[in-house]
């Protein structure tokens, strides 16, 4: 299956480099049970307008708490990898934020900040995407599911890892043909302005920091301290996130 994978997405045009990047995301999230990210969007690809396979990201600005990035035409997907690689290749000396225009798609932000404090370093991701979730009171699509993932490293070498969507689904469920789109909704229920205000901050956030365009904002910092070893001892058999 993985060699099938990897010949269909080189088949988009895409170089050896960027096809393992692609494959290990796919089958990380298809692994995860997150099909909706999973396999179903290699074919997805090929639907995207303007794809351009030889696109590479390039880092616009660095200083040492900031850097800025830019898509330059390539999949969000590849330029998330090229920051996550770029913070292990040089972490902060004590925090830095990334962001990072014409980021899209970016896949499971999990995935990224995972990466990240397996390596030790404390992460918060979140990205934007097209307008999909409507208030709960009616009117037009105004935030995109807005996922946020937030990833804390550990000294057992399982770090916790967050990854919420603000939607009760993912567009990804409804590619995957899990949901329908009428259940692309904030999440919550009788509570679900909780999440569309959620969402809406995300999406204001994002768009002050990156301007036009989809984007995303990668905060990664040193800890001062080793807190998820206490947690699992206090959790016990119950599952946590990242688990």
């Amino acid at each position: 299956m993985e060699d099938d994978v990897r010949k269909r997405i080189r088949g988009l045009g895409f170089g050896e480099d960027a096809t393992e990047v692609l494959a290990g995301h796919f089958l990380d999230a298809e692994a995860r049970g997150r099909t909706g990210h999973g396999l179903t969007r290699v074919d997805w690809l090929s639907t995207l307008p303007g794809l351009h396979p030889e696109a590479e990201p390039k880092r616009l600005l660095a200083e040492p708490g900031y850097e800025r990035w830019e898509g330059n035409g390539a999949l969000g997907y590849l330029t998330l990898d090229a920051i996550v690689r770029s913070q292990l290749e040089t972490p902060p000396e004590r925090s830095r934020v990334i962001v990072a225009s014409h980021c899209f798609p970016t896949g499971v932000l999990g995935y990224w900040t995972r990466q990240l404090a397996e390596a030790g370093l404390a992460a918060a991701l979140t990205a934007t995407s097209p307008a999909r979730l409507a208030s709960p009171d009616g009117g037009p699509p105004l935030a995109g599911t807005n996922p946020l993932s937030i990833a804390v490293p550990s000294s057992d070498g399982r770090p916790l890892v967050a990854d919420v969507s603000m939607g009760k689904v993912t567009h990804g469920d409804v590619l995957a043909g899990n949901a329908t789109p009428a259940e692309l909704v904030p999440f919550g229920g009788q509570q679900a302005h909780k999440a569309f205000a959620l969402a809406v901050g995300l999406q204001l956030f994002v768009d002050a920091l990156v301007g036009e365009g989809h984007g995303a904002v990668l905060v990664v910092a040193r800890p001062e301290a080793d807190p998820v070893p206490a947690l699992r001892k206090r959790a016990g058999r119950i599952r946590l996130p990242g688990d």
